[in-house]
């Protein structure tokens, strides 16, 4: 069991709260954390790319020139290969990079990525995440009440408008709900806050 303090906004500790081994201090899974990086990763690839075989080209409904006679090389339509503006052999098409992983792969991913950040002491839990204001002066303060630095990833329980509005002008500072976690955004970040609700509410989608 690995115990951690749940604090308030200022910084004081309010309580300590007992987090579940069997998700935040397990062996990390290499191969399945980056198997789920790759997935994300290649989901957002585009893969446009498009070059034109001979049936997809225009012109080329006739011989261009008869077959004999003309001491020239018998040419079938001026959508062969070899013809300038003609169809490109073997081109490339438009790809779809993305594929699957199985359940159990991706929450064991997700157990990894967390156990990592538990290990390197990079999780951190508030009581509440309220936020009076939208300003975003509200967020730096928070950040350095809490000396937070780096890039920063908080995990809520919902909706919480104000702390998104307030903390969208920070690069470096990403707000998202418990139910959007994801190991792109947890490897990425420096430092992780959870709101005590929050962690509840994972530890029970984990089971």
């Amino acid at each position: 069991m690995t115990k951690i303090s749940v604090k308030n906004l200022k910084g004081e500790a309010v309580k300590d709260i007992t987090l579940d081994s069997k998700i935040w201090d397990i062996e990390v899974n290499a191969d399945a954390l980056k198997k789920m990086l790759r997935l994300q990763m290649d989901a957002v690839r585009q893969g446009t790319r498009k070059t034109k075989s001979r049936s997809e080209v225009s012109g080329g409904g006739r011989k261009p020139w008869k077959q004999k006679g003309t001491g020239r090389a018998r040419q079938g339509s001026i959508r062969a290969t070899q013809w300038r503006g003609g169809g490109i052999p073997m081109g490339v098409d438009n790809r779809d990079y993305s594929f699957k992983i199985n359940r159990k792969e991706r929450v064991l991913a997700l157990k990894s990525a967390l156990s990592d950040k538990a290990k390197e002491k990079k999780i951190y839990v508030v009581d509440k995440l309220d936020l009076k204001t939208l300003k975003t002066k509200e967020v730096t303060n928070i950040l350095e009440t809490l000396k937070l630095e780096g890039k920063v990833l908080f995990i809520t329980s919902d909706e919480n408008e104000n702390l998104y509005m307030a903390s969208r002008n920070l690069g470096n500072v990403l707000v998202l709900m418990v139910d959007e976690i994801n190991c792109f955004d947890l490897v990425n970040a420096s430092v992780v806050v959870f709101d005590e609700k929050a962690i509840n509410m994972l530890e029970e989608g984990l089971k």
